[in-house]
Formats: structure tokens, C-alpha cells, sequence
């Protein structure tokens, strides 16, 4: 008799039970044995993807199932560039969840798992409307220690190869960025020269930054790691995570910045990155970004509007 007596047919299904803790229960417990960890009680955590639960000291992510030996989805890619991240950012000494096991489990579905250690602390989007000039600065400082740390060379860990994701990107089409502006990003992008590629996080933003009590920051999320230069991590860290809000620039860059310099990284590297055409507010409203021209000037009034009023 299987452990797990839910039916997945598609990302509804998924999505109707992926939070569950009654679902989900039984086959946890059997995880934890299965590892000689201890079982406790099943607790929720901030929804994503996957059905991920606190479960005592640790946490653990339960993959979107194989069923009958074929995928219900593509998601082998994300496991293993997900582990590939952790094992990375622990042997580095980067501060984010440690490994503690991953495997599968065979029941109704062939689950792939990991469990990591729970960080005591919270979501930087949770806290960050209560933050300090000085906190904030902190925590610039600190995610630059991060990223200075993590965004090293390393073998080649994905298969999804940086610049043809960015050209096959129609997220900026599907957000509503004008077709002008769209033409230009194509060309611009097909004449796009790569420097030397290193780790990326790829998706470090608030929902993936947990702030502990003494304002030290914690990584997590792994899944959408790139295999790219390191200023494909910094811009959106500046304009996605901070907002390109003044104290966490200082921290970020020791100090000091010229706002023409940050123009000029953005403007190279927003078109290639995944996530810039939702996750980066200065984009904000899509449709009056008509061309690349008028995407500079509109950064560079919100970058001024964040940094001298």
C-alpha cells in the first residue's frame, strides 16, 4: 500500500496538494527513517515549487514526482543543479543550509528528496520594512562576502547554456515589453560577447535570503543556478534584490559608487539575466520600456530617485 494516496496528473493537481502536511506526512516519516534522522512533527514554510516542510531541526524538499518510469516533468535538471549549488556553496564555506542527506523514495511516484539543516532566522522579504539605514548597509556588506565567495570558476554544472536561454527568453514578451524594445534586445543580445563563467546563484533575491538575528545572511534555493560571469549574479542582486536602494549599495560596494558605472552594468547584463524582465522594478511599467535607449534613461532616474532623495 502506498504511503502517498494522492493522484498527480498535472501542475493543478501538484498545486492543490504540494502544502499539504497530512499528504505529506507519512511519506516524510518514512524519508527520516530511511536516513536515521529523527521524525518530528511536519510543519509548513514558505510555499515554492516543490513541497518543502520543517520537520524538527531540519528541512526537506520533495521533488514534483516520475511516475512509471517516465517524467511528469523536466525537473531532473533542477535537482541536480540544485545539490550541485549546496555541495558547492557548504565546501566554500558560504553561509547557507547544510546537506544532510538526498536519495529517492519509491511509493506511488518515484519522489527525489533532499533534507538540509533549518536556518533559525527570517526571510529578508519578511523583515525587510523594519530594517535600519545601518542594518541594511550590514546586510549589503554581507551579501557581497557572499557573492565574492560563491562566484568562482567550477566545472560546467547545467546544461542550459546562459546566452542561448537569454535569446530564447520570451519572458520580456510575456511581461508586456513592447515589440520595439523586444527587436532591439534580440539584436543586441546576438552580438552578446561572454566573459569567463564562473558559479552563479542565479536567483538571489528576498524570498531566497533568510536574515538571522546579528543581521548575517543565509542562501538558499539552489534550482536556477547559471554557469556565467560573475556580473550576471551582481546585477541582479543591485536591481533586483537591493532595488538599487542606497544603504545596501554602499554595503555591496564597500562605500562609494558611480551611478554611471551601475548604468552601464545594467544595461550589459539586465537582457541576459533569466529573471530581469519581472524582477526588476526599475523595468516597472513593462510597456513604456519601448526601446533600449529609453530603458537607460528610465534606469537612471530610478536609480537617482533611490539614491539622492
Amino acid at each position: 500500500m502506498s504511503l502517498f494516496t494522492k493522484q498527480i496528473n498535472n501542475w493543478n493537481d501538484w498545486g492543490d496538494i504540494f502544502q499539504s502536511i497530512p499528504t505529506f506526512t507519512p511519506l516524510i516519516e518514512q524519508i527520516f527513517r530511511k536516513e536515521n534522522l529523527p521524525v518530528a512533527a511536519v510543519e509548513n514554510l514558505t510555499p515554492g515549487t516543490n513541497a518543502v516542510f520543517k520537520v524538527g531541526g531540519y528541512v526537506v524538499k520533495i521533488f514534483i514526482p516520475i511516475r512509471g518510469g517516465g517524467k511528469l516533468w523536466n525537473y531532473g535538471t533542477d535537482v541536480n543543479v540544485e545539490l550541485f549549488g549546496m555541495r558547492w556553496a557548504n565546501a566554500l564555506g558560504v553561509p547557507s543550509p547544510k546537506l544532510i542527506a538526498d536519495g529517492v523514495i519509491e511509493d506511488k511516484y518515484h519522489f527525489r528528496y533532499m533534507i538540509m539543516e533549518y536556518i533559525h532566522g527570517k526571510l529578508f522579504d519578511q523583515m525587510k520594512d523594519s530594517l535600519t539605514y545601518e542594518q541594511k548597509v550590514i546586510i549589503g556588506h554581507n551579501v557581497r562576502n557572499i557573492t565574492d565567495k560563491l562566484n568562482v570558476p567550477c566545472e560546467n554544472f547545467t546544461p542550459i547554456n546562459v546566452m542561448a536561454y537569454a535569446i530564447k527568453n520570451s519572458g520580456w514578451e510575456d511581461e508586456g515589453f513592447p515589440e520595439s524594445f523586444c527587436g532591439e534586445l534580440a539584436a543586441y543580445l546576438k552580438n552578446f560577447q561572454m566573459g569567463q563563467k564562473v558559479y552563479c546563484h542565479g536567483d538571489l533575491h528576498g524570498g531566497n535570503i533568510i536574515i538571522d538575528d546579528d543581521m548575517n545572511v543565509f542562501i538558499i534555493d539552489f534550482a536556477d543556478a547559471m554557469y556565467a560571469p560573475p556580473e550576471y549574479e551582481q546585477v541582479y542582486v543591485i536591481g533586483g534584490f537591493f532595488d538599487f536602494e542606497q544603504p545596501y549599495m554602499e554595503g555591496y560596494f564597500g562605500g562609494s559608487y558611480d551611478i554611471e558605472d551601475i548604468i552601464e552594468l545594467c544595461m550589459k547584463w539586465l537582457p541576459v539575466h533569466a529573471w530581469a524582465h519581472s524582477g526588476v522594478d526599475a523595468l516597472k511599467p513593462a510597456a513604456e520600456i519601448t526601446s533600449l535607449d529609453v530603458m537607460r534613461e528610465r534606469l537612471r532616474e530610478y536609480i537617482c530617485w533611490k539614491n539622492f532623495n
